[in-house]
């Protein structure tokens, strides 16, 4: 079973810049593949970012390409999400995720595991 707890969300003005952090414990981290999700109020969950269990391999949705960067730290078992020239569309509850692959991620399906969220405000 794997632990996700995430950090660093807050408010912000827009085009500014926010670190989230997730830290997973109950695994071997390296095996899994970790993203980042968001769900703003009525609307559904989408997929923001995606990283390999080694960090060889990332995905963006195309609203955050440029903008968002995912990263990985396998010795703090922690994975990053850099977000810059952040908008009030960005709005929402980021959520961190794990699980073996995340190409299925990116056709729809739930991950495996997922933290409790951390809610980032970019006012305008």
């Amino acid at each position: 079973q794997v632990q996700l707890v995430e950090s660093g969300g807050g408010l912000v003005q827009a085009g500014g810049s926010l670190r989230l952090s997730c830290a997973a414990s109950g695994g071997t981290f390296s095996r899994y593949a970790m993203g980042w999700f968001r769900q703003a109020p009525g609307k559904e969950r989408d997929l923001v970012a995606a990283i390999s269990g080694s960090g060889a391999s990332t995905h963006y949705a195309a609203s955050v390409k440029g903008r968002f960067t995912i990263s990985r730290d396998n010795a703090k078992n922690t994975v990053y999400l850099q977000m810059h020239s952040l908008k009030p569309e960005d709005t929402a509850v980021y959520y961190c995720a794990a699980g073996t692959y995340y190409i299925s991620w990116v056709h729809g399906e739930t991950p495996q595991y997922r933290g409790q969220g951390t809610q980032v405000t970019v006012s305008s």
